[in-house]
């Protein structure tokens, strides 16, 4: 049976990448994270950003159109910050 819900809506704890610039967190397109929240059936998410060693880095609020699910065939790359 069919909620009227999209069955391929984000989800808590599904890996996005940043499909836009966060330039005030130091953050940008194609930086990875994960959903810790999601708002309103979807129209907007919390996402954490850890570091390369698994710490938060920030987290941050996004509208749906500023994320997108992983793909299977990408990789990560590790780029450094200010602290």
């Amino acid at each position: 049976m069919k909620t009227g819900k999209a069955d391929n809506m984000l989800k808590e704890l599904d890996r996005v990448v940043l499909a836009v610039d966060f330039p005030q967190s130091q953050l940008q397109a194609g930086d990875m994270g994960v959903i810790v929240l999601v708002h309103d059936d979807g129209a907007g998410y919390e996402v954490e950003i850890f570091t390369a060693e698994g710490k938060t880095y920030e987290v941050i609020t996004v509208e749906a159109a500023q994320i997108r699910p992983v793909q299977a065939l990408e990789i990560a790359h590790a780029r450094p910050i200010k602290a």
